[in-house]
């Protein structure tokens, strides 16, 4: 007998507005209750004290949100100059204080200059990173000392939006990498201006090319599911917004049917490449391949068979009124 699957079948992406105190742990559980949806997922913790973009993905999405999560993001951070706390933000333990100069423009453009590019950095110890097997955040609380490695990271933008000469802060819009803390570069600011600093405020605005601007409110959302479970279908984005920057094949229902039993195609006629998106004519997307260096189309991470030409039109949701009950 079938093993019975529990939860309703949604599939599919919702971006939404994270407030600030909410961890986004939480918000995915609160969302998948409500909704009362199989699987949920999100492609990126914010930190509690953090608000703005947090894609949450549904059912087939998740297996997608890899993507998501190596896509470059953009923020907006306050940073307040003159404190260094334990966990580089305002939620941490203040360390030290230090009085702060009126900075010339120049002067703190001529700094803002040496983060942006590609850097290193240095992860804070209250993160989610981990080591032998434990959060680092939690050996901190335990006043565990480790050792934090250097990354590389790369800051696309570092922009100064505005500076308050009398409370010491710096408004900085910031796009970078997959990998960069915010908080880091917050006190890494700070130190190269010998003063100190942490981030004070912080918002995502944008997850590759997704922008807040296209989020819905925690809050309307919430108020949406907790009368109708289903009335998060109407702000669900189709699977393949997650993978929109990769490059795009389209293949027949024939071969669409050959790839998603993990067969091989050859396809001499396309470059090798690390990833490509595929979607089956006329039916939307199948997953993600990858060209080999002797021409072969290669599943990598294929939606399941049965949901093969079963999408819907745009706006329907990603797969259409048809979608099977089967995972």
């Amino acid at each position: 007998m079938a093993k019975s699957v529990k939860g309703r079948p949604v599939h599919g992406v919702v971006l939404v507005n994270k407030p600030s105190g909410r961890t986004s742990n939480a918000l995915v559980q609160r969302i998948k209750y409500l909704t009362k949806a199989r699987r949920v997922g999100h492609t990126g913790a914010l930190d509690p004290m953090a608000t703005g973009l947090l894609p949450i993905v549904f059912g087939f999405a998740t297996r997608f949100s890899q993507y998501g999560l190596d896509a470059d993001k953009g923020y907006e951070t306050l940073v307040q100059l003159g404190v260094t706390t334990t966990t580089q933000d305002a939620e941490g333990a203040v360390l030290e204080t230090c009085p702060v100069p009126h900075f010339d423009l120049l002067e703190l453009e001529a700094v803002l200059a040496r983060f942006r590019g590609q850097i290193e950095q240095v992860p804070p110890a209250y993160a989610a990173l981990k080591k032998d097997g434990k959060r680092w955040y939690r050996l901190a609380r335990a006043g565990v000392e480790f050792d934090r490695p250097t990354r590389s990271v790369t800051i696309h933008r570092l922009d100064l939006l505005h500076y308050d000469r009398e409370l010491g802060q710096l408004r900085l819009a910031v796009a970078c990498s997959k990998g960069t803390y915010i908080r880091a570069l917050a006190h890494d600011i700070g130190a190269a201006l010998g003063v100190g600093g942490h981030v004070a405020e912080l918002t995502r605005t944008a997850v590759g090319d997704d922008t807040l601007a296209d989020a819905v409110d925690w809050a309307e959302l919430e108020s949406a599911c907790v009368d109708d479970p289903e009335a998060v279908d109407q702000w669900l984005r189709p699977i393949d917004a997650l993978v929109a920057r990769l490059p795009r094949l389209e293949v027949t229902l024939e071969d669409a049917f050959l790839l998603s039993q993990g067969q091989k195609l050859f396809r001499n006629n396309i470059d090798p490449c690390h990833t490509i998106a595929v979607f089956a004519s006329d039916h939307g997307f199948l997953g993600i391949c990858a060209i080999d260096k002797d021409g072969r189309l290669c599943p990598r991470r294929m939606l399941a068979s049965i949901a093969t030409g079963m999408r819907g039109e745009a706006g329907i949701g990603p797969f259409g009124s048809g979608m099977p009950d089967e995972e």
